[in-house]
């Protein structure tokens, strides 16, 4: 149940939020007021019509640059109808004076008849001709007799033609007729086109320049394409955004070439700057559910001129301290695919636990096209406990299968996506481990845009543990707490779940936590939000208890991703208390 003060505070904060969202509006010292249209059109035109800077300057108009601006205005506007199919339209424009250094410009408009397509006359030459996708286009080209004459369609429908041919390996594919002929009248139109496809291309040799340090069979897993393949430039693009994103190069350049003595294939070379394989990176900061901490990053992208990857990193925190070495060794077909070693020691003290363990995880990922990845894994732990009353340990032999897919358009930044990701794993005593059990635990988010520079993100996570022995024979590192910044807002971070005997949060076998922010972008890189969070863990599903907390934030998205400070407030509880999150970057 919300409370009548926090309620208060809710109202008020999206009712702020609300005002943000509208848009503003200031007595401007020259009104456009345009008659006679609408639609598209009006948009069109509007834009058309948009004041140069500096006509007005500290309130006051330059009424020769307005009347100059005037005059431009018929051609303007004629301009931007006629992407409309009018062709012919009457415009008038004066300038009426409101006041002080106050104008309006008046445009009015009498469209006519549109402009309508009379005959539409298509033709394919050469080696593609018959090709039944190119066919399929022709057959279907959106401009028909009688329809208005709409550029965009044209444009649209002939630039899907031509890429169409390219993207069958015609790369020579060129319009050696496209026009529209415009009869005297202005009131039907004539459109003709002739694509001439040229020959067909293969790929033919790669060359791979610029990188001795990395071995040639390494590099040539970034290839999206195959010598003897049909030519595609969507091939090549996705091969250099493959070199780009893998972070070992700071300059790609992918080049088709003809090859001389063979006409029908492509050569391409590939020029490469490579970046530093060794870089070693400190950090300090803050977050509420670490503290206070210090890092150090070792990175080295070509491990024994192999193209390994290690990664190593040194965490000082006051509620963590650990060293997580990670190594990779690619797969030699597939960049989406790799094999990983992961050595990890690590103490965490917080406020229901300290736990202290080490551990060895060896995994196989497996790519399933972009932002697709499967894992199987196995992971050796030898971990010491003390939570609530209990002071304990546990030996793990824990093998599981994980899946994540995660399409967002921005790392940094994004505005629309979503992620999910679902892990079983499970121990048993067969194996060496000293409990039994078996745990789904799947995660989910979402991001919406909506009007008015507004964005919903909605997360959820659930756990459950299955054929488990007695709680208090598992570490709690397969234990589910809920509180702290990617949790319930407004609690500390993992302070939420079942008690023990002497009250203390023992935490649980289910977890259940989601979440809802709606997000109000300011400026180019400022943004605010509203939140409402609940979630906890808990033993029986008899008897849940969600705990719940709401708030709003302050983002900053800085290059190395969004800074952000929440204020929450814990809702249904007698005595509700405030907390302060902060945390860097966007949780995918």
């Amino acid at each position: 149940m919300v409370k009548p003060g926090c309620l208060y505070i809710i109202v008020a904060c999206v009712v702020s939020l609300h005002c943000l969202a509208a848009p503003l509006r200031a007595e401007e010292p020259i009104e456009i007021a345009i008659e006679g249209i609408e639609g598209d059109a009006l948009r069109n035109v509007r834009e058309a019509l948009t004041l140069p800077a500096g006509m007005t300057g500290e309130g006051k108009v330059d009424r020769l640059w307005l009347e100059h601006f005037k005059q431009q205005s018929t051609e303007k506007v004629r301009s931007a109808l006629e992407p409309f199919g009018y062709y012919s339209a009457r415009i008038g424009a004066t300038i009426e004076d409101l006041g002080p250094d106050r104008y309006r410009l008046r445009v009015m408009v009498t469209t006519g008849e549109p402009v309508r397509v009379k005959t539409v006359e298509i033709s394919l030459h050469g080696p593609g001709a018959e090709e039944e996708s190119l066919k399929a286009l022709v057959s279907t080209f959106p401009l028909h007799r009688g329809d208005l004459l709409l550029q965009k369609k044209y444009e649209d429908a002939k630039g899907r033609l031509l890429s169409q041919a390219q993207a069958l390996g015609y790369a020579d594919a060129t319009f050696d007729l496209h026009e529209i002929l415009i009869a005297p009248t202005k009131t039907d139109a004539r459109i003709r086109l002739l694509l001439e496809t040229g020959e067909r291309y293969r790929f033919g040799e790669v060359k791979i320049e610029g990188t001795p340090g990395y071995p040639e069979s390494f590099l040539r897993r970034y290839l999206a394409f195959k010598p003897g393949e049909i030519f595609s430039p969507a091939k090549l693009a996705e091969t250099q955004l493959n070199l780009t994103n893998s972070d070992r190069f700071k300059e790609v350049i992918v080049t088709p070439e003809k090859e001389k003595n063979q006409q029908s294939l492509m050569a391409v070379l590939v020029r490469l700057k490579p970046n530093p394989p060794k870089t070693l990176h400190p950090g300090i900061g803050y977050g509420t559910d670490t503290g206070a901490r210090v890092s150090l990053r070792y990175r080295d992208l070509n491990m024994l001129r192999l193209g390994h990857e290690l990664n190593a990193n040194l965490l000082i925190a006051q509620n963590i301290q650990g060293l997580a070495t990670v190594y990779t060794i690619p797969s030699p077909r597939d960049i989406r695919s790799f094999t990983g070693i992961q050595l990890n020691l690590q103490r965490q003290d917080v406020v229901t636990y300290v736990s202290r363990l080490i551990s060895l995880e060896v995994d196989r990922n497996r790519g399933f096209g972009p932002g697709r990845v499967g894992t199987a894994f196995v992971r050796l732990q030898q971990e010491d406990f003390t939570v609530g009353a209990q002071n304990s340990g546990a030996r793990l032999v824990l093998p599981g299968l994980r899946f994540n897919e995660n399409h967002y358009d921005n790392q940094i930044r994004p505005t629309q996506g979503y992620h999910y990701g679902i892990e079983l794993h499970g121990v048993h005593q067969a194996l060496g481990s000293d409990v039994d059990l078996l745990q789904l635990i799947t995660d989910g988010s979402v991001l919406i845009p909506l009007p008015w520079r507004l964005s919903l993100h909605t997360r959820a996570k659930s756990a459950t543990t299955l054929l488990s022995d007695s709680l208090v024979d598992l570490p709690v590192s397969l234990r589910f707490f809920a509180g702290g910044d990617q949790s319930v807002r407004g609690y500390s971070f993992q302070s939420l779940g079942p008690r023990d005997s002497s009250g203390k949060v023992a935490g649980g076998k289910h977890l259940l936590v989601g979440s809802a922010e709606l997000e109000r972008a300011l400026f180019d890189k400022w943004g605010i939000s509203l939140f409402y969070d609940a979630g906890n863990a808990f033993n029986s599903f008899d008897n849940i208890r969600l705990f719940q907390g709401a708030g709003a934030g302050v983002h900053y998205y800085s290059p190395i991703g969004a800074l952000n400070l929440y204020l929450a407030r814990q809702i249904g509880v007698d005595s509700p208390a405030w907390h302060i999150h902060f945390t860097v970057g966007f949780e995918l």
